[in-house]
């Protein structure tokens, strides 16, 4: 098949407005917007097993996850693909489309190509439309540090352990609680795609301060012993959580299921249990 005919496979799923014209037309946007681009292949971003319904919801979730780092609604997204076989594009946008349908999104347009290796291209636009979007750079001394979720699951999928093999493939974006948090007055927020530890030294460097982080406050899998849980928490990537660093707990503003893990030092040392963390997680490594 031609682009042209892919085309035609496409259009039942999206509509025929997502599909007709060389731009996608959006309404005015109320509020201050934020964008976002992702790059995901098939041979360092998608583990063996993943259906191509599951690599369609991870393009678009991977994008979805960096707006929810700004406490930002999702509102639309692109998706281009480098595909590699013909037969698999059908099934990669269903996917694509629950996960935008999911999260409230629409998923408005892209383009397709052939490539030899798998390839995907997520662009997605958020808004935030009270306040301001939270960054990277705004943590201070003696704010808190929280985090959403249980950390490592992903990890342990990719371990090869199935009960955490959806967590792995098809990741859930913390929206709603990324707006919460950014409500709730957090100075700083990013996403955990690539691990606890390494978005830690992010957040901290971006902010020019430093913390301590308590052990026993992560949260990690009950399931494993204790030191392999923590060092999946701290290292594993995948987990799609927030991170954020906050002056106080307002409690019925904040989602229940954020856990304070630490605080926000003037002295720019990374410290667990006073032990320094290193800088460790999952890197795109061009040098391999």
């Amino acid at each position: 098949m031609d682009d042209r005919e892919l085309l035609n496979l496409i259009c039942p799923v999206l509509g025929e407005e997502a599909c007709s014209d060389d731009c996608a037309v959006l309404p005015e946007i109320k509020g201050i917007p934020v964008v976002s681009t992702d790059m995901l292949h098939e041979t360092t971003d998608f583990p063996s097993g993943m259906t191509n319904w599951q690599i369609g919801w991870m393009a678009m979730a991977v994008t979805i996850s960096d707006l929810a780092s700004m406490g930002a609604v999702p509102k639309y997204l692109t998706l281009a693909i480098g595909l590699d076989c013909e037969s698999r594009l059908n099934d990669i946008i269903k996917g694509a489309h629950e996960c935008c349908q999911k999260y409230g999104a629409q998923y408005v347009g892209g383009d397709l190509d052939s490539h030899t290796e798998l390839t995907l291209v997520s662009t997605g636009i958020g808004v935030v439309t009270e306040g301001k979007p939270v960054r990277r750079s705004g943590a201070r001394p003696g704010n808190l540090i929280g985090v959403t979720g249980i950390q490592g699951r992903a990890m342990a999928g990719l371990k090869g352990d199935r009960r955490y093999w959806r967590d792995l493939c098809e990741p859930a974006p913390r929206v709603h609680e990324g707006i919460a948090i950014r409500q709730a007055g957090a100075t700083s927020m990013m996403d955990i795609s690539d691990g606890l530890a390494i978005s830690v030294h992010d957040i901290m460097k971006a902010s020019g301060v430093g913390c301590e982080l308590s052990r026993s406050e992560i949260p990690c899998l009950p399931d494993y012993k204790p030191d392999e849980a923590l060092m999946m928490a701290l290292f594993g990537g995948g987990d799609f959580e927030l991170l954020f660093t906050i002056p106080s707990i307002d409690r019925q503003i904040l989602p229940k299921e954020t856990v304070i893990i630490g605080a926000v030092t003037e002295k720019q040392d990374i410290l667990l249990d006073r032990d320094l963390l290193p800088a460790e997680g999952y890197r795109h490594n061009w040098n391999q």
